[in-house]
């Protein structure tokens, strides 16, 4: 076969299906990622949501033993939504990131890469393949690089010249021996925007991230937020922009290519006190397309709680007590604790205290304790 002319076809097929970006990778072991990895395990600055072992992360034989070169794919997302409701006192609203606008990107991906898989097959029966978008043992980050879809900035994301770094990513290992393409030049220069612009000084240096303090993973933790983080989060409550909106690279991209992925700006964009009483059934027909919605409710929930506490939104003032009084959850009582205490009306600082004799939770007192703290300031 003639993979010259092979490479080609499989380039145009991918347009056909609405794919923004395509690339060729070698399937050697990504070394100089894997030293970066070890190093992040040494240093903690690892989230925990990772697949599998460095080796198995670095290794794409470990994966498909056959393994001969990656192709890599892109989609673009777009980075503003019209009609963009407006949050206001009495009103208050939540925000999710871009990357969860729209329907799961794992599921429009998956189906890119399965009609894409299915091309290949057809014109290449021997061929063995391997798909993985976000939650396969791969980087994709690091995939993309080496297949020339964009360069790693500062902000640990891809920034493709097209799209800016709003785009999401998914390859396929195959043991077709498909030749690589060039990588994108490093285009960051001077620039450091990112890293001096982050909320929490996530971004350790350029390209390197401590995903303990990154508000994209704080967000979806499901215990108490430690303190340090609680201002930073603002009204977020699932993930963060903060990196790729101050990123010049950005500016005016915005793409509207795919359907799928156009923001309903009330659910990307909630009013914060109807989701501390919303059930799981309400929930999941809400917001269970969503790729935000993975770690269920309780996490939207918390940090809901928290928004309402930031925004001091004496709206919430009835809901925030009902929730710390009758919660079955301990994460849920004590953090509407204190963010009563710093809504900091009397009522707020009454109703804790009545709570605090009744309550058996020992973590859930100690953010009584916080919220009533607040009484001096």
């Amino acid at each position: 076969m003639d993979l010259h002319h092979f490479k080609e076809e499989v380039i145009a097929y991918s347009k056909e299906i609405g794919i923004d970006k395509i690339g060729f990778a070698s399937a050697d072991v990504f070394s100089e990622l894997k030293a970066r990895l070890q190093r992040q395990q040494i240093l903690g600055y690892q989230s925990g949501f990772e697949k599998g072992s460095v080796e198995e992360r670095t290794e794409p034989s470990r994966l498909l033993p056959e393994a001969q070169s990656i192709i890599a794919i892109a989609l673009a997302y777009p980075s503003k939504m019209k009609n963009s409701p407006k949050n206001k006192r009495g009103d208050r609203r939540g925000v999710f990131a871009r990357a969860s606008w729209g329907q799961d990107y794992h599921d429009v991906l998956r189906e890119k890469l399965h009609l894409l898989g299915a091309f290949l097959k057809e014109k290449f029966p021997e061929a063995e393949l391997k798909s993985m978008v976000d939650t396969g043992e791969l980087s994709d980050r690091a995939v993309a690089e080496r297949a020339g879809i964009g360069f790693s900035g500062k902000n640990s994301a891809i920034i493709t010249p097209e799209f800016g770094s709003y785009v999401y990513l998914g390859e396929i290992v195959t043991n077709i021996p498909f030749a690589p393409d060039d990588p994108v030049e490093d285009s960051c220069g001077e620039c450091n925007l990112c890293v001096d612009t982050c909320p929490t000084d996530a971004l350790v240096q350029g390209g390197q991230l401590n995903a303990q303090r990154c508000i994209a993973f704080l967000t979806q933790t499901k215990d108490f937020l430690p303190e340090e983080f609680r201002t930073n989060i603002g009204n977020r409550l699932y993930g963060c922009d903060t990196c790729q909106t101050v990123c010049p690279k950005n500016k005016g991209k915005d793409f509207h290519n795919h359907e799928a992925f156009e923001p309903d700006p009330d659910r990307v964009k909630p009013k914060l006190i109807p989701l501390l009483s919303i059930s799981n059934r309400e929930f999941k027909e809400t917001y269970g397309k969503m790729s935000g919605s993975w770690r269920g409710k309780k996490p939207i929930q918390r940090n809901a709680i928290l928004a309402l506490g930031h925004f001091k939104e004496t709206a919430a003032v009835n809901e925030l007590i009902r929730l710390m009084n009758k919660d079955p959850r301990p994460v849920i009582r004590g953090t509407a604790a204190y963010s009563l205490g710093k809504i900091g009306t009397k009522e707020c600082f009454e109703a804790i205290r009545e709570a605090y004799d009744k309550e058996e939770d020992a973590q859930v007192q100690q953010e009584m304790d916080k919220g009533l703290n607040f009484q001096g300031i």
